[in-house]
Protein backbone atom coordinates (compact mmCIF):
# COMPACT_ATOMS: atom_id res chain seq x y z
CA UNK A 1 0.00 0.00 0.00
CA UNK A 2 1.01 3.78 -0.87
CA UNK A 3 2.45 5.29 2.52
CA UNK A 4 3.71 7.30 3.92
CA UNK A 5 5.83 4.26 5.47
CA UNK A 6 8.48 4.31 8.40
CA UNK A 7 11.77 4.86 7.01
CA UNK A 8 14.84 5.08 9.12
CA UNK A 9 17.25 8.43 9.15
CA UNK A 10 19.70 6.72 6.98
CA UNK A 11 17.83 5.29 4.57
CA UNK A 12 16.33 8.72 4.18
CA UNK A 13 19.76 10.27 3.88
CA UNK A 14 20.65 7.58 1.13
CA UNK A 15 17.95 8.44 -1.07
CA UNK A 16 18.92 12.15 -0.43
CA UNK A 17 22.36 11.67 -1.55
CA UNK A 18 20.47 9.48 -4.58
CA UNK A 19 18.71 12.05 -5.62
CA UNK A 20 21.85 14.64 -5.45
CA UNK A 21 23.77 12.62 -7.76
CA UNK A 22 21.38 12.26 -10.27
CA UNK A 23 20.93 15.92 -10.08
CA UNK A 24 24.76 16.20 -10.71
CA UNK A 25 24.71 13.62 -13.77
CA UNK A 26 21.94 15.67 -15.30
CA UNK A 27 22.79 19.84 -15.16
CA UNK A 28 26.81 18.59 -14.81
CA UNK A 29 28.61 21.88 -14.19
CA UNK A 30 24.99 24.38 -13.60
CA UNK A 31 25.14 23.28 -10.07
CA UNK A 32 26.21 25.36 -7.61
CA UNK A 33 25.13 23.57 -4.84
CA UNK A 34 22.74 20.84 -3.55
CA UNK A 35 21.96 20.37 0.13
CA UNK A 36 18.78 18.90 2.60
CA UNK A 37 16.84 21.33 4.31
CA UNK A 38 13.57 20.77 6.87
CA UNK A 39 13.14 18.85 9.47
CA UNK A 40 16.28 15.87 7.86
CA UNK A 41 18.63 18.68 8.29
CA UNK A 42 17.46 19.96 11.84
CA UNK A 43 17.93 15.97 12.55
CA UNK A 44 14.75 16.53 14.10
CA UNK A 45 13.09 14.24 10.96
CA UNK A 46 10.26 11.12 12.05
CA UNK A 47 9.81 7.72 10.35
CA UNK A 48 7.36 9.86 7.99
CA UNK A 49 9.01 12.81 7.25
CA UNK A 50 9.51 14.00 3.66
CA UNK A 51 12.95 14.74 2.01
CA UNK A 52 13.38 18.17 1.29
CA UNK A 53 16.30 19.41 -1.06
CA UNK A 54 17.29 22.69 -2.66
CA UNK A 55 19.22 22.88 -5.14
CA UNK A 56 21.26 26.05 -6.82
CA UNK A 57 21.81 26.08 -10.69
CA UNK A 58 23.74 28.60 -12.45
CA UNK A 59 21.91 30.58 -15.14
CA UNK A 60 18.46 29.77 -14.06
CA UNK A 61 16.00 32.15 -15.26
CA UNK A 62 12.60 30.76 -12.99
CA UNK A 63 13.04 28.29 -10.21
CA UNK A 64 10.83 25.43 -10.84
CA UNK A 65 10.18 22.29 -8.13
CA UNK A 66 9.68 18.75 -8.12
CA UNK A 67 7.39 16.50 -5.44
CA UNK A 68 6.61 12.61 -5.83
CA UNK A 69 6.31 9.85 -3.81
CA UNK A 70 8.47 6.39 -4.40
CA UNK A 71 5.22 4.99 -2.22
CA UNK A 72 6.53 4.84 1.55
CA UNK A 73 8.58 8.00 1.34
CA UNK A 74 7.99 11.49 -0.69
CA UNK A 75 10.66 14.24 -1.67
CA UNK A 76 10.43 17.99 -2.67
CA UNK A 77 13.80 19.22 -4.84
CA UNK A 78 13.60 22.53 -5.53
CA UNK A 79 15.35 24.69 -8.27
CA UNK A 80 16.51 28.09 -7.92
CA UNK A 81 19.10 30.38 -8.95
CA UNK A 82 21.38 31.68 -6.19
CA UNK A 83 19.92 35.16 -7.33
CA UNK A 84 16.70 33.87 -6.85
CA UNK A 85 16.78 32.28 -3.30
CA UNK A 86 19.37 34.79 -1.82
CA UNK A 87 16.60 37.65 -2.73
CA UNK A 88 13.74 35.31 -1.17
CA UNK A 89 16.50 34.48 1.88
CA UNK A 90 16.54 38.64 2.50
CA UNK A 91 12.74 39.50 2.58
CA UNK A 92 10.36 39.81 5.01
CA UNK A 93 6.86 38.93 5.35
CA UNK A 94 4.23 38.21 7.89
CA UNK A 95 4.84 34.73 8.39
CA UNK A 96 8.89 34.95 7.85
CA UNK A 97 9.34 33.42 11.55
CA UNK A 98 7.68 30.11 10.03
CA UNK A 99 9.25 30.25 6.19
CA UNK A 100 13.04 31.43 6.81
CA UNK A 101 14.22 29.30 8.99
CA UNK A 102 15.05 26.74 6.51
CA UNK A 103 17.59 29.03 5.49
CA UNK A 104 19.90 28.74 8.76
CA UNK A 105 19.48 24.67 8.88
CA UNK A 106 20.69 23.35 5.27
CA UNK A 107 22.43 20.17 5.28
CA UNK A 108 25.02 20.59 2.62
CA UNK A 109 25.29 17.36 0.24
CA UNK A 110 27.30 19.10 -2.46
CA UNK A 111 28.75 22.84 -2.34
CA UNK A 112 31.98 23.57 -3.00
CA UNK A 113 32.27 26.87 -2.60
CA UNK A 114 30.66 27.01 0.61
CA UNK A 115 27.08 29.05 -0.97
CA UNK A 116 24.90 27.99 1.78
CA UNK A 117 27.08 29.87 4.47
CA UNK A 118 26.96 33.27 2.14
CA UNK A 119 23.17 32.24 2.47
CA UNK A 120 22.71 32.03 5.85
CA UNK A 121 24.69 35.23 6.54
CA UNK A 122 22.91 37.20 4.11
CA UNK A 123 19.42 35.86 6.07
CA UNK A 124 21.13 36.85 9.06
CA UNK A 125 21.54 40.44 8.15
CA UNK A 126 17.80 41.53 8.04
CA UNK A 127 17.28 45.04 8.85
CA UNK A 128 15.34 46.64 11.68
CA UNK A 129 13.23 48.66 10.21
CA UNK A 130 11.69 46.21 7.59
CA UNK A 131 10.85 43.64 10.79
CA UNK A 132 8.56 47.00 12.22
CA UNK A 133 7.28 47.25 9.07
CA UNK A 134 6.02 43.47 8.38
CA UNK A 135 4.29 43.78 12.01
CA UNK A 136 2.54 46.81 11.47
CA UNK A 137 1.12 44.88 8.07
CA UNK A 138 0.37 42.28 10.00
CA UNK A 139 -1.41 44.02 12.68
CA UNK A 140 -3.55 45.88 9.79
CA UNK A 141 -4.14 42.90 7.29
CA UNK A 142 -4.90 40.38 9.52
CA UNK A 143 -5.23 40.72 12.74
CA UNK A 144 -7.70 43.90 12.23
CA UNK A 145 -9.77 41.74 9.99
CA UNK A 146 -9.99 38.57 12.11
CA UNK A 147 -11.26 40.75 15.24
CA UNK A 148 -13.93 42.37 12.19
CA UNK A 149 -14.96 39.01 11.01
CA UNK A 150 -15.25 37.55 14.99
CA UNK A 151 -17.56 40.55 15.65
CA UNK A 152 -19.58 39.84 12.56
CA UNK A 153 -20.23 36.33 13.90
CA UNK A 154 -20.74 37.66 17.24
CA UNK A 155 -23.96 39.32 15.59
CA UNK A 156 -24.68 37.27 12.61
CA UNK A 157 -23.02 34.06 12.77
CA UNK A 158 -22.01 31.48 11.60
CA UNK A 159 -20.42 30.61 14.76
CA UNK A 160 -19.41 27.61 14.12
CA UNK A 161 -16.21 29.33 12.29
CA UNK A 162 -14.92 30.92 15.65
CA UNK A 163 -13.05 27.64 16.40
CA UNK A 164 -11.24 27.99 13.04
CA UNK A 165 -10.64 31.97 13.44
CA UNK A 166 -9.06 31.47 16.76
CA UNK A 167 -6.39 29.07 16.03
CA UNK A 168 -5.66 32.09 12.86
CA UNK A 169 -5.78 34.85 15.74
CA UNK A 170 -3.27 32.95 17.56
CA UNK A 171 -1.39 32.19 15.10
CA UNK A 172 -1.17 35.39 13.75
CA UNK A 173 -0.01 36.62 17.04
CA UNK A 174 2.59 33.98 16.85
CA UNK A 175 4.10 35.84 13.92
CA UNK A 176 4.53 39.24 15.68
CA UNK A 177 6.17 37.59 18.34
CA UNK A 178 8.86 35.61 16.32
CA UNK A 179 9.09 39.00 14.01
CA UNK A 180 9.00 41.29 17.14
CA UNK A 181 11.83 38.27 18.91
CA UNK A 182 13.39 37.79 15.25
CA UNK A 183 13.26 34.48 16.35
CA UNK A 184 12.10 30.85 13.89
CA UNK A 185 9.55 28.36 14.66
CA UNK A 186 10.55 25.33 14.18
CA UNK A 187 7.56 23.69 12.40
CA UNK A 188 3.97 24.74 11.96
CA UNK A 189 3.57 21.62 14.66
CA UNK A 190 5.29 23.76 17.56
CA UNK A 191 4.30 27.44 16.63
CA UNK A 192 1.82 28.11 19.13
CA UNK A 193 4.17 26.66 22.19
CA UNK A 194 7.59 28.16 20.41
CA UNK A 195 5.44 31.40 20.60
CA UNK A 196 4.56 30.49 24.83
CA UNK A 197 8.47 30.49 25.64
CA UNK A 198 8.96 34.12 24.51
CA UNK A 199 9.12 36.56 27.49
CA UNK A 200 8.37 40.05 25.93
CA UNK A 201 4.68 38.94 24.67
CA UNK A 202 1.08 41.04 25.34
CA UNK A 203 -1.30 39.99 28.13
CA UNK A 204 -3.79 37.79 27.38
CA UNK A 205 -2.23 35.73 24.43
CA UNK A 206 -0.71 32.68 26.97
CA UNK A 207 -4.72 32.04 27.82
CA UNK A 208 -5.36 32.37 24.11
CA UNK A 209 -2.80 29.61 23.34
CA UNK A 210 -3.48 27.26 26.00
CA UNK A 211 -7.65 27.47 24.84
CA UNK A 212 -6.28 26.70 21.01
CA UNK A 213 -4.14 24.04 22.32
CA UNK A 214 -6.26 22.17 24.23
CA UNK A 215 -8.84 21.51 21.03
CA UNK A 216 -11.68 23.08 24.17
CA UNK A 217 -13.35 25.13 21.37
CA UNK A 218 -16.85 25.32 21.90
CA UNK A 219 -17.96 27.61 24.00
CA UNK A 220 -18.06 30.66 21.38
CA UNK A 221 -19.30 33.56 24.39
CA UNK A 222 -15.25 31.97 25.86
CA UNK A 223 -13.30 32.23 22.34
CA UNK A 224 -15.16 35.75 21.65
CA UNK A 225 -14.06 36.77 25.36
CA UNK A 226 -11.08 36.05 25.45
CA UNK A 227 -10.07 37.05 21.53
CA UNK A 228 -11.31 40.53 22.91
CA UNK A 229 -9.06 40.31 25.44
CA UNK A 230 -6.16 39.48 23.73
CA UNK A 231 -7.27 42.43 20.87
CA UNK A 232 -6.83 45.09 23.67
CA UNK A 233 -3.68 43.73 24.75
CA UNK A 234 -2.16 43.49 21.79
CA UNK A 235 -3.48 46.86 20.78
CA UNK A 236 -1.21 47.83 23.71
CA UNK A 237 1.68 46.06 23.84
CA UNK A 238 2.38 47.11 20.22
CA UNK A 239 1.82 50.83 21.44
CA UNK A 240 4.46 50.28 24.06
CA UNK A 241 6.93 48.86 21.05
CA UNK A 242 6.15 51.53 18.54
CA UNK A 243 3.84 49.10 16.44
CA UNK A 244 1.67 51.78 15.01
CA UNK A 245 -1.48 50.91 13.53
CA UNK A 246 -1.95 53.92 11.09
CA UNK A 247 -5.17 55.51 10.57
CA UNK A 248 -6.03 57.40 7.77
CA UNK A 249 -9.86 58.72 6.38
CA UNK A 250 -7.12 59.53 3.31
CA UNK A 251 -7.16 57.25 0.65
CA UNK A 252 -3.17 56.15 0.86
CA UNK A 253 -2.55 57.00 -2.68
Amino acid sequence: MIGPNRITREERMEIAHTIANQVLERYGSKVQAIGVYGSLARKTDGPFSDIEIKCILNALDEGFCYEWTAGDWKAEVNFDSAEHIIEEATTVDEIWPLTHGQFFNILPIYDPKDFFSELKAKASSVDGSIIKEAICRTLVEEMYEYIGKMRNIEIQGPQTFLPILAMEIATAGAMILGLHNKQFFTTSAQVLSEALSFTDKPEGYEVLCELVMSGNLSDPKQIIAICENYWESLLKWSAQQGYQIECSTVIPW
